[in-house]
């Protein structure tokens, strides 16, 4: 199968390239650095600059390269994760994804493209009891900046189911773990700052994290190529409120245990997002991509030390 990535320079990228070589599809990866673009071509991909703002320049490339399938991985994510830097990116993030997105899509009906696959959020879901299904409802009514970004990924999901042209899959990725994510065992953003005591824990910690291994997502996300169209969580077993993963986390990196902290407090400094993550985060089940592709991630590694 012919197999257009664009995103391919994110942290999904490399696992995601090395997991379509192997399967032995023919793959084009889209970046905005010449640098990625010839790491690309050291996997065994065709690496190509490719600005998805631009919406000539998306067709033109979709038109030479003619793919069977579009995996659309598109972010524009800071290095360090923290409240300020977030919500200072989520412009951009938000353009690239909506606009540079919408560009990709629409070449890839126009040029025959049958199945394409976005990413979506599996973090992101609204109250409920339980693990929730993909039949469940995202956060519409969170905190401002979960809300917008709610918005977002709504926006992108029915904009991919009501494109009749094209068979759809959303995969809603958990928070994502392993090599150059925030959680990298050497030298991920918030690994830093749990070793740096700048992490604590908002109490009551009840927010619920649903995690996944990059490689399992990757993984997950091959398997897509041939599945079902739809919406599918791609989360790990291991859903856990904070109050339970980060203390382990801590332990596994040998860093100090985090301090506690009032959710008034973290309002005062961080804003309320941050306060919602700690608190009003759902976890998602996962029975769905196991059921239908067989989807069998890595247990949450510092749960299962």
């Amino acid at each position: 199968m012919k197999v257009l990535v664009a995103g391919a320079s994110g942290a999904i990228g490399a696992p995601l390239i090395k997991v379509l070589v192997a399967a032995g599809h023919q793959v084009v990866g889209a970046t905005t650095k010449a640098a990625a673009a010839e790491a690309l071509r050291h996997q065994g991909a065709e690496g190509v600059i490719l600005n998805v703002l631009d919406g000539q320049a998306v067709a033109r490339e979709i038109a030479r390269f003619r793919p069977d399938a579009i995996i659309d991985q598109l972010t524009s994510l800071p290095r360090r994760y923290t409240p300020e830097e977030m919500q200072a990116a989520a412009p951009r993030d938000r353009q690239v994804r909506l606009e540079g997105g919408g560009h990709l899509q629409r070449a890839a009906a126009r040029f025959g493209v049958r199945r394409y696959v976005v990413q979506s959020t599996g973090f992101f879901y609204g109250p409920g009891a339980g693990f929730a299904s993909e039949t469940d409802p995202l956060a519409h009514s969170a905190s401002p900046g979960v809300a917008g970004a709610v918005a977002t990924y709504t926006r992108i999901e029915e904009r991919l189911f009501g494109d009749s042209n094209l068979e759809g899959v959303a995969l809603r990725y958990g928070f994502f773990y392993g090599p150059r994510t925030y959680y990298d065992l050497d030298n991920g953003s918030v690994t830093q700052q749990v070793r740096e005591g700048q992490y604590p824990l908002v109490a009551p910690g009840s927010g619920v994290y649903s995690f996944i291994h990059i490689e399992d997502a990757a993984a997950a996300t091959a398997a897509a190529l041939k599945s079902p169209p739809g919406a599918y969580n791609i989360v790990d077993d291991d859903p856990s409120p904070i109050a339970v993963w980060l203390p382990a986390f801590a332990r596994f990196i040998g860093a100090p245990e985090p301090s506690r902290v009032p959710a008034e407090e973290v309002i005062r400094h961080y804003g309320p997002d941050a306060a919602y993550y700690a608190l009003n985060l759902r976890g998602a089940s996962n029975g769905k991509a196991k059921q239908t592709f067989g989807f069998a991630p890595r247990a949450l590694e510092w749960l299962a030390a």
